[in-house]
């Protein structure tokens, strides 16, 4: 069945809707959702999302979006489908192209504006935690805010779980507006603020025009197959890794041979995914391997 919203979860979809001028006023209502009371925005200004690395021979760096406000403020917008076992440096590293830029020729005092790099996560960030929102800073050894205009804010959709009628705040609207825009047949009643009956308009698949509607086709194909890939070389790689263990644990004892089905099911992930195409440096990072061991499956 058709579906009669665009989903904001494909590359095509979040652009559309969150990285087009005539569409800020959407993306300003959700940060103002994530920010601090003295960091709302008004306004926004798009500006350049390819940074090149300190030399020509180092690699690009290209963010989903990337904005600035009048008094300065720099933020870095990523939706992310994949989980990464360095996710959180990666996020770091991004960081730093927005701390550089501030540099100054001449006199410069090194006073830097806020910066705030956001994670849309379609995945468990870490399975340990519960929260749906992190908001973290760098705090000192007694837990104290040692400087506050660096700022990691992530939204985990999985962990989001509310219903049309539990929903309170509009961060709740948006999230639930990410999650479940796509599956929606009408606006639901809670979604009636203007905001919303103006994402729902933008985000109507039947209006798009024909050249769109096909990079949107394509986008979304890409999306599903991406999914069911991952989702597939995870099940199938993690049943034969725990047959190989249950068979060796008993030679090795049920433990060990629990953690031997453990690595074998990451290298039978491994080879999966390699055999769909992905590098071997994203599959490293994917199924948590070493980049040697995954090369050695190559």
């Amino acid at each position: 069945m058709q579906a009669i919203y665009l989903n904001p979860l494909t590359d095509f979809g979040f652009k559309k809707l969150f990285g087009e001028e005539p569409n800020k006023d959407l993306l300003i209502s959700f940060l103002n959702t994530l920010l601090p009371a003295h960091h709302q925005v008004s306004e926004l200004t798009y500006t350049k999302n390819e940074y090149q690395g300190i030399s020509a021979a180092d690699r690009k760096v290209i963010f989903d979006l990337n904005c600035l406000s009048p008094s300065g403020e720099r933020f870095i917008v990523e939706l992310q489908r994949v989980k990464q076992i360095y996710f959180k440096d990666r996020s770091l590293f991004y960081s730093t192209f927005a701390i550089q830029e501030q540099a100054k020729r001449g006199d410069w005092n090194y006073k830097l504006a806020a910066v705030y790099t956001i994670g849309i996560l379609d995945f468990l960030m870490d399975d340990h935690e519960q929260d749906v929102l992190y908001h973290a800073q760098l705090k000192d050894q007694h837990n104290r805010l040692f400087y506050d205009k660096l700022n990691f804010i992530y939204l985990v959709l999985p962990r989001f779980n509310l219903q049309p009628h539990e929903l309170v705040t509009l961060q709740d609207k948006w999230l639930f507006a990410f999650k479940h825009l796509h599956e929606l047949e009408s606006i639901p009643s809670e979604l009636q603020e203007a905001i919303f009956q103006r994402l729902f308009a933008i985000a109507q698949v039947a209006q798009l025009p024909a050249e769109e509607r096909q990079v949107y086709e394509n986008s979304l194909k890409d999306y599903r197959d991406f999914m069911s890939a991952q989702d597939t070389a995870h099940l199938e790689g993690y049943q034969e890794g725990e047959l190989v263990g249950i068979e060796k644990g008993k030679q090795m004892g049920l433990e060990e041979g629990k953690q031997m089905g453990l690595e074998e099911g990451k290298r039978e992930t491994a080879r999966r995914l390699l055999a769909k195409g992905m590098s071997v440096e994203l599959v490293a990072e994917l199924v948590g391997l070493s980049l040697k061991a995954v090369q050695a499956l190559v």
